[in-house]
């Protein structure tokens, strides 16, 4: 396998504060007053010994507390990294402790050797099995990778699928590694959870192993420096599944707050609260591939019983739907105003509804149009029958260069996506990917969408009484909870995450209802929409329409790009 040299790999170290190791070690289990000089404990990237020291140090004392001799530890950790020089400094750590606990140099230096490996974890060969596999994985986008060693993880790591950090191997490793009642902890960035690329992993964790405590620590301090990683501390484990708790922190939450957060882990209670955090305890957990929630604890409870009750949106019946709007791949050559001069024949320009015609929460008056090349069947048109809209595109050398016009060069005129017959005349709700909350704006036809927005049709529903419970924070907190937030706090409204939304089949709403949200949507009233919305859901009590404090201050039409690239762990 040809690799990089270390010289030439961009590594980046994210080193884990002291208090967020020792509670993960609590959280598994690896304590001093436990025996655990009988165990293996794993950590896959080692880097400079966040997490090795603090190891070392229970090992040691439950060693002694339990009268094990020192030198009989060989096989008590085994840690990796692929830098020498984290390898180095990890050894000088641990024969220092070790020296302080009373083992000679010798020792200290042997047992030193024996447990860091300067080698690749996810390619060693060495049969391990584990008790405990501890740590924060490094997060390396598999893009960044050399080729062939991309290809040979992915070879031999399933669950690396997709455009997947280099962690979710390690998770897979990790995992498969664990005997019977082993525990995994990681601090890690928790995308994989909410993201298509983490799909496999979440179906291998449901189908064979079992979560027991998920944290999540978006704001949480935990880093020696300051990144931008949505870090969660996950407890996995191989059994079966049982309870799960499920912890939010905010800013403030500290060690303090993580011991009181421990009590109530190991206890029985079904929920509890300090002052940087709530937890709640669920009854099961998500199985499969499908995305997992975020969020408050209770929100998740609710989320989850509302699961159970009601259908999600395509599941409505009347032939509902959920699409993107098209993309063409050269907008420049086939946008265009649907009131200039543009010299085509007119019965290929089709209006285009744009994310600027909607960005306030109403349809404004869409003012481009579409050189369409595709015919009312859905196929494409014969250039010879068209040569002003042939002309019109060959002026844009973009066309041609695209990847869909080189692989076909007789379509060279097709946009990426076809245009699917009859969609513009359909009545639709449309939303905006990026934005804040969930705004649908009824466009009552006569538009094609463009890729920038997503779109509901429906022949079962009044679209403006489906717009009312779109509107509402109960939407919302669907939304909130499956999708990915980006920095600033702008949600992601894709279509994998619109389909995660769970509503009333419409027949079941009753008229009055029905009126109270078709009002709410035509006037734009959230908190009406909020209300009426819990009526149709039954739903007598709950915080999950309450609005998150910090989207109350966005503005409905501020976009955002995409948050940094989560830090990378020294690997």
């Amino acid at each position: 396998m040809a690799v990089a040299p270390v010289d030439e790999v961009e590594y980046g170290e994210v080193f884990t504060r002291r208090w967020v190791v020792e509670t993960i070690l609590d959280l598994v289990g690896y304590t001093a007053d436990a025996d655990v000089s009988s165990k293996t404990l794993v950590e896959p990237s080692v880097g400079s010994g966040a997490f090795l020291v603090p190891i070392i140090e229970r090992l040691v004392a439950s060693a002694a507390l339990h009268g094990v001799p020192l030198a009989t530890l060989t096989s008590a950790v085994r840690g990796y990294d692929l830098q020498a020089d984290h390898v180095k400094t990890s050894r000088e750590r641990i024969a220092s402790v070790l020296e302080s606990a009373g083992a000679s140099r010798d020792v200290a230096d042997e047992l030193a050797k024996t447990w860091i490996h300067h080698a690749d974890y996810l390619l060693d060969e060495s049969g391990l099995q584990a008790d405990f596999v501890v740590g924060n994985p490094p997060y390396i986008r598999t893009e960044d990778l050399d080729d062939d060693q991309e290809a040979t993880y992915r070879d031999r790591w399933k669950t690396m699928k997709g455009r997947a950090d280099i962690f979710v191997g390690f998770y897979e490793r990790s995992l498969t590694i664990l005997r019977p009642g082993g525990r995994l902890g990681f601090i890690c960035a928790d995308r994989w959870m909410r993201n298509q690329y983490g799909s496999a992993l979440r179906a291998l964790i449901g189908d064979r192993f079992a979560v027991e405590t998920l944290w999540q620590m978006h704001d949480v301090d935990a880093f020696e420096a300051e990144v931008s990683a949505y870090p969660a501390i996950t407890v996995l484990s191989n059994s079966q599944q049982g309870h799960v708790t499920v912890l939010e922190t905010n800013s403030t939450f500290d060690r303090s707050d993580a011991i009181e957060a421990i009590k109530f882990v190991q206890s029985e209670d079904a929920q509890n609260s300090g002052d940087g955090w709530s937890g709640a305890r669920l009854s099961n957990w998500f199985k499969g591939p499908e995305l997992w929630p975020a969020g408050g604890p209770e929100r998740i409870r609710l989320l989850e019983k509302l699961a159970e009750r009601f259908p999600t949106l395509e599941e409505t019946g009347g032939d509902t739907k959920i699409a993107i709007g098209l993309a063409t791949g050269a907008d420049a050559a086939y946008i265009v105003d649907a009131d200039g001069d543009t010299d085509v024949e007119p019965d290929r320009l089709l209006p285009l509804v744009m994310s600027d015609d909607v960005r306030s929460g109403r349809l404004s008056n869409p003012a481009k149009a579409l050189i369409n090349p595709w015919d009312a069947q859905g196929n494409l048109v014969e250039l010879s029958r068209y040569p002003r809209m042939e002309k019109a595109l060959l002026a844009h050398p973009a066309v041609l260069s695209r990847y869909v016009a080189r692989k076909n060069p007789k379509a060279w005129h097709r946009t990426i996506d076809k245009v699917n017959p009859g969609v513009a005349q359909k009545p639709k709700l449309l939303l905006q990917d990026m934005k804040a909350q969930i705004t649908p704006v009824l466009e009552p036809g006569g538009y094609y969408p463009h890729h920038n927005l997503y779109y509901v049709t429906s022949t079962g529903w009044d679209l403006e009484v489906l717009g009312g419970l779109l509107l509402s924070r109960i939407a919302q907190a669907f939304i909130e909870s499956y999708g990915v937030r980006m920095r600033g706090g702008t949600l992601r409204f894709q279509a994998q995450y619109l389909r995660k939304i769970r509503v009333p089949a419409p027949e079941s709403i009753k008229p009055e209802i029905a009126s109270r949200l078709k009002e709410a949507f035509r006037s734009r009233d959230r908190d009406a929409a909020t209300v009426a919305a819990e009526m149709a859901y039954e739903l007598h009590e709950s915080s999950l329409v309450e609005p998150p404090p910090q989207l109350l201050l966005m503005p409905e039409d501020r976009s955002h790009p995409y948050g940094a690239r989560a830090p990378r762990s020294a690997y």
